[in-house]
């Protein structure tokens, strides 16, 4: 085989490897960004088309890059964090105290980081852009506490979850530190819960008033 040969091989290998890098580079932004949007992009994909759903996100994109939004420091997170725990333990007491609170703080948080909030519907389509995978959840909790009154404790409980899920992502904290934080901050074994612990009742299955009122009607069921 000719030097000529070779290194015409070798310049094909080269190009091959190229082309397959930047395919990879590619599907991995596009991965990416499919996991901010979440659901967002397939339900505007099947109502416009996909390829008008990608010029929409551009155009989205593009808006919310002119907001300028900004990551909070240290302290301000951990100010943040700290409200929240604060509403989080209410729960125990008025869950629909709690929630309500939640979800002030998590439009404190997105106002805080420059988010437009006086819109909700131009808000929704905002967060959509990097924090989409939360949006389904954070609209369930926004109806729960529109009728906090009527909600059962285990609808509140769910709504509060799905406010700390965009909370903590708003804060561009894993929320996974956010419950080691406050399972530390804990000294009373979790049998003695609820007024200590109350984040094990909220975060962990049902919350102890529903299993509560479940074993009452239980017992007098069998009376």
């Amino acid at each position: 085989m000719s030097a000529g040969t070779i290194i015409l091989i070798v310049l094909i290998l080269v190009v091959v490897a190229a082309l397959a890098a930047v395919a990879s580079m590619r599907m991995r932004r596009t991965a990416a960004e499919r996991s901010l949007v979440g659901p967002e992009y397939d339900r505007l994909a099947d109502e416009i088309g996909p390829r008008k759903a990608k010029a929409e996100f551009e155009k989205r994109r593009q808006r919310v890059d002119g907001l300028g939004i900004k990551s909070l420091s240290a302290e301000r997170r951990t100010a943040y964090v700290g409200q929240w725990d604060a509403a989080q333990e209410q729960f125990v007491d008025s869950p629909a105290r709690a929630v309500s609170a939640a979800g002030s703080l998590v439009s404190a948080v997105a106002t805080d980081r420059g988010y437009e909030v006086t819109d909700d519907g131009q808000l929704m389509t905002d967060l959509s852009v990097n924090h989409g995978r939360h949006l389904d959840g954070y609209r369930s909790a926004r109806q729960t506490t529109g009728r906090a009154s009527e909600a059962t404790t285990e609808a509140l409980r769910r709504a509060l979850l799905d406010y700390r899920r965009l909370f903590y992502d708003l804060l561009e904290v894993p929320e996974a530190a956010g419950l080691e934080a406050a399972d530390e901050s804990g000294t009373a074994p979790a049998a003695q819960v609820p007024a200590q612990r109350p984040w094990k009742q909220v975060t962990q299955g049902r919350h102890w008033k529903t299993q509560q009122q479940e074993s009452s009607d239980v017992a007098a069921a069998r009376r």
